[in-house]
């Protein structure tokens, strides 16, 4: 992009997108604090606080349930902290914290076992029900410990530990051998927490999944944006990361994963997760743009969009590439469709798996899709044939997924592939997948240079 202010854009864009209504096609969220088509502001206080109550009122309890946990344990401390720590409260730890959610008839309680030099602020938050104190030459874990033993609590006590999953692992060794060591004498026995923390995490508030429409709005409108500085021959995959890395410096919007891969830009074959290099971008070229951002500090994006280069005579797509985006697409739609609350993850897999097959793809490494949300490889169902993946989706939950059309490079002395895995994200709901912002409908076109 060399210089990105300067550049004339050369774009030859099939906007059919915008007009995206028609009752044939898949919904698309309308979220509820949408502000028009204005760049959405992700600035000011963050309504995290405020949701974390509300998951913890409302989804908490269901998750308890549903998984038999009556009391959860949490271990927090400073600067190697849980990795649920922003979750249950305990993110600003300075010396040893221990969380407990304890289930009763009418919700759950929360308490914290804080320094007593961080007790103060924590009361003043009012983010737990109980606040009690430990003084400085006490141990939290014993004496979070020492109080279950007085309340005479009985059972299974989940911990973060035992776990696949490192969401829910986040119970260090030595965190481990003094809780086991405390709670000598007592008739509790941990359990993992995993089965709970996956219930928890893989669904979204509605509040969530609104926040999270406009940033996969935003994530969208400005891969669009960069494609309409490509120049080819002087454009180079680099250039188009730069241009989305001052996008996101000026809207205040962090990466949502790796930096150095974030995006990922490739018009070259196949890379896999990779950084953006500095190979200029040519006639006949398709382009790749893997995407997402963080907004608030906590909720992530991850979209693809994919454009075409005309070579000079060209006014659309080979026959070769336009079967490719149509094979890519109609695997996505497939995918789309098999998405509702009660299937498995590999039941989408494989929707897609069949669309590929019937339109002569090469096999892909990846899986169909993910959970996205807090992380771009979030908790829940994975669309694949991962051990997540025999898991039932349900209303609330939020994935990122990919229709696959793979091909050999052409010119690739060693089948080096090219693979077009157009990704969206969709919110799980009672009828079905909605998408989060208006899906790719058409192989952005363009120009060819004109001398």
């Amino acid at each position: 992009m060399k210089s990105t202010r300067a550049l004339v854009p050369l774009i030859v864009l099939n906007l059919a997108f915008i007009a995206f209504h028609s009752p044939a096609e898949p919904p698309v969220v309308s979220p509820q604090a949408a502000q028009s088509l204005t760049q959405p502001a992700f600035s000011g206080p963050s309504p995290w606080p405020d949701i974390l109550q509300q998951r913890i009122a409302t989804l908490l309890p269901k998750a308890m349930d549903h998984t038999g946990v009556t009391h959860w344990f949490i271990v927090c401390r400073e600067n190697d902290n849980d990795p649920l720590a922003k979750h249950v409260g305990c993110e600003n730890a300075g010396g040893t914290a221990v969380v407990l959610f304890s289930r009763t008839p009418t919700g759950v309680m929360s308490r914290i076992f804080s320094p007593s030099s961080e007790a103060t602020a924590l009361k003043e938050l009012q983010r737990f029900n109980e606040v009690i104190e430990v003084a400085k030459q006490q141990d939290a874990i014993a004496a979070a410990a020492a109080w279950l033993k007085i309340q005479n609590i009985r059972g299974e006590l989940a911990v973060n530990s035992f776990s696949q999953n490192p969401q829910a692992d986040g119970l260090s060794h030595s965190q481990y051998l003094a809780l086991t060591a405390a709670l000598q004498g007592s008739e509790l026995t941990l359990v993992a927490a995993e089965p709970l923390i996956y219930y928890w995490l893989a669904r979204k508030l509605p509040a969530e999944v609104a926040i999270m429409a406009q940033a996969a709005r935003l994530t969208s409108d400005w891969q669009y944006q960069a494609y309409q500085h490509v120049i080819p021959g002087v454009t180079t995959d680099q250039d188009i990361a730069h241009f989305l890395k001052e996008k996101m410096a000026e809207a205040g919007v962090q990466d949502a994963w790796a930096s150095d891969q974030n995006p990922a830009v490739n018009s070259g074959p196949d890379r896999g997760h990779s950084h953006a290099t500095a190979r200029v971008i040519q006639p006949g070229d398709v382009i790749q743009i893997d995407f997402g951002i963080r907004v608030f500090d906590h909720w992530v994006t991850d979209i693809q969009r994919f454009a075409y280069v005309l070579k000079p005579g060209e006014n659309k797509a080979p026959a070769v590439i336009q079967h490719a985006w149509d094979s890519a697409l109609a695997g996505s739609r497939a995918a789309f469709a098999a998405m509702k609350p009660g299937v498995t993850g590999n039941s989408v897999h494989q929707a897609q798996l069949e669309v590929m097959a019937k339109a002569g793809s090469l096999p892909v490494m990846w899986s169909t899709g993910h959970p996205v949300g807090y992380v771009a490889h979030d908790t829940g169902p994975n669309l694949g044939v991962r051990i997540a993946s025999e898991r039932q989706l349900d209303a609330g939950m939020t994935f990122s997924y990919d229709g696959f059309y793979s091909w050999y490079y052409p010119g690739s002395a060693q089948q080096q592939t090219k693979t077009i895995s157009v990704e969206e994200m969709v919110v799980i709901t009672d009828a079905g997948a909605q998408f989060l912002t208006v899906p790719q409908q058409d192989l952005i076109l363009i120009a060819a240079p004109t001398n």
